[in-house]
Parts: C-alpha cells; structure tokens; sequence
C-alpha cells in the first residue's frame, strides 16, 4: 500500500465534564481497539488504588511538572482542583509523523490550548445523558472528598457551557455505545487496509 493511500492521521480530543465517563470510555477501547494509540498525560495529582504509573497517568511533582512547563515539553497543560495535568507534546508528534490516529483526554482547558496549537485536531464532547445524572455520578464514584466534589458540581456547569466549542458530540447513555462512536470517529480507514479496486 501506498503510503498517500491512507488519509493523514488526525488528532482526536476527548474533552467533557468531570464525572461523565471519560475514564470508562477510555478503558474500554484501551481493551477493544489497541490500534487506537491513547496518549497518556502527566499529572500532579495523588494515583488512586487502581491506576499504574505510566499506563493510567505519568505522576510527577510540582516542580518536575512545572520544568516541563517551561522546557516546552506540553502540548497543552491545566489546573483543577490543586493538581496539574498536561499532555507530554513529544510522543504525540512521533506517533502522528509515523500516520497513527492519536487519541487524547484532556479537559476543557487543556482541549483550548490543542486548538490554538493544533487547529486540524477533532474535538470531541463526551456528554452525559442529563445534568442529574452527570451530578449522581460525581457524588457516587466516591473517589474525591466533599469540597472537590463541591468543586467539580460547581465547574460542570462551565463544562456543559462549552460544548458547543466541539466538533461532535458523543451521549455517554451506555459506555459500549459511546467508545464504539468514538472510535468510528477516528476513520474507519484505519481499521481495514484500503484496496484500489
């Protein structure tokens, strides 16, 4: 095969308010679409139980964070609720020069900054079936205390806000319905090899 026969690979934005999946979506096609190379953020924040280093997260401290910041080594980087979280820019460009589609998780402000920098990346919503249950599942994931939850509720309404700043926009009603959308977004070129018939 050609190597012009396959469209370029696109940069594809996983954004969406805290608590409306976006970890679960994630999980499942890091089992079901291993082709789908997931670009893995750098964060200051404390790993819960389940997370590994380097696959959930790469976890640093501040200041190791903040000389990434200023060596230029983010493509786009954040705050919320106390902790950093950024997006290593070098794997990204190495994955997308080799023609694989790249997936990143990221929040709102994070998925700004890939804009500005990026204007050819897809940007994705990950939206919830409804407010009320957006706020259900933050208060019963029972991962966070109750000023960052507090903290959470209060910035989702800023979230919700911004999806009309996004190309698409995926319900997360089922988990298995929304990864299986989300990965058709990122060319179903990739999946099977292109034939010149």
């Amino acid at each position: 095969m050609e190597d012009d026969a396959r469209p370029a690979a696109r940069l594809t934005v996983l954004s969406g308010p805290s608590g409306v999946g976006k970890d679960s979506v994630i999980e499942l096609i890091r089992a079901r679409s291993p082709w789908v190379w997931l670009s893995v953020s750098v964060t200051t924040r404390k790993m819960r139980d389940y997370e590994v280093d380097g696959v959930h997260y790469f976890f640093a401290d501040r200041p190791e964070f903040e000389r990434m910041i200023a060596s230029g080594q983010l493509l786009e980087w954040a705050e919320f609720a106390g902790n950093l979280y950024g997006t290593p820019r070098g794997p990204v460009e190495a994955r997308l020069r080799e023609g694989e589609p790249v997936l990143l998780k990221i929040d709102l402000q994070g998925a700004r900054q890939v804009r500005a920098a990026m204007p050819e990346a897809q940007l994705v919503f990950l939206a919830p079936p409804s407010v009320e249950e957006l706020k259900r599942r933050l208060v019963g994931r029972g991962t966070d205390d109750e000023e960052t939850i507090r903290r959470r509720l209060a910035h989702a309404d800023e979230e919700l806000a911004a999806e009309r700043e996004f190309d698409v926009t995926v319900v997360n009603d089922y988990v298995e319905r929304a990864a299986d959308e989300l990965v058709s977004l990122l060319g179903s070129s990739f999946l099977t090899p292109l034939r010149a018939d």
